[in-house]
C-alpha cells in the first residue's frame, strides 16, 4: 500500500492507524502547492480531488477521504479492534463520531487557515468551533477515548485535527479533559512513529 501524504494535514490519521495495525506501507510525499509527488508524478492523476490523504492499494485501487481510509484499514485487521464490526450498533456510533469530527471539528478549523479571512468571520468560526469542542470535553470527562475505554480510528482522526489548534494560538487547556486526552494519545508509540515519518 502507498499512503500519499503532506505534513500538517489529515493524512496523519491513516498513518497512525497503519502504525497501530503494523501494516506494511510506503509513504509518498505530496507538495500541496504544486500537486506533485516527491517522485515527480502529478498527484491529480492519482487523486483528481487534488488533496491528501489517498491510499493506493496493491491492486491499483485508490481510496480517498480520511474517515473512509481509516475504517478500511481497521477492517483489514479486525482482531485489533480499532473499529467495531461492520453492521453492528457500535460501528454506527463510530461512524457518527467520525462524521462529527469531519463536519464540526475538521471543517470548523479549516477556514482559519485562510489568511484573507476577515477577523469578524474568524471570530464566528472560532465561537462555533468552541461550542463543538464543549461537546468533546463532556465526552472525554466521562471516558478516556471517544468510543469508551479503547482507542479507535476516531481517536487517530481527532488527535490529528487537534494538532492544528496551535497554528491559531488556540490552547487546548481551555478544555482540560481534551488536553489530557491529547497528551495521552501523543504518548502512544504509533502516534510517535507516525509523527516522526509525517514530515
Amino acid at each position: 500500500m502507498k499512503l500519499y501524504y503532506a505534513p500538517h494535514t489529515c493524512s496523519l490519521s491513516p498513518l497512525i492507524v497503519l502504525e497501530e495495525l503494523g501494516l506494511a506501507h510506503q509513504l509518498v510525499k505530496v507538495d500541496n502547492q504544486t500537486k506533485r509527488t516527491a517522485d515527480g508524478c502529478d498527484f491529480r492523476a492519482i487523486n483528481p480531488k487534488g488533496y491528501v490523504a489517498a491510499l493506493e492499494l496493491d491492486n491499483g485501487e485508490v481510496l480517498t477521504e480520511g474517515p473512509a481510509i481509516i475504517q478500511y484499514l481497521a477492517d483489514l485487521k479486525p482482531e485489533m479492534q480499532l473499529a467495531p464490526p461492520v453492521g453492528s450498533w457500535p460501528r454506527v456510533r463510530l461512524q457518527e463520531t467520525l462524521n462529527f469530527i469531519t463536519s464540526e471539528i475538521h471543517a470548523g478549523v479549516a477556514p482559519l487557515f485562510n489568511k484573507e479571512l476577515p477577523e469578524a468571520a474568524a471570530t464566528i468560526f472560532r465561537e462555533r468551533l468552541f461550542r463543538r469542542m464543549a461537546t468533546l470535553e463532556d465526552t472525554l470527562q466521562a471516558q478516556p477515548f471517544l468510543q469508551g475505554t479503547a482507542f479507535t480510528v476516531a481517536d487517530a482522526y481527532l488527535y490529528t485535527v487537534l494538532g492544528w489548534f496551535s497554528f491559531f494560538a488556540i490552547g487546548l487547556e481551555r478544555w482540560p479533559a481534551v488536553a489530557a486526552y491529547e497528551k495521552r494519545l501523543a504518548a502512544r508509540p504509533s502516534v510517535q512513529a507516525a509523527r516522526r515519518a509525517h514530515v
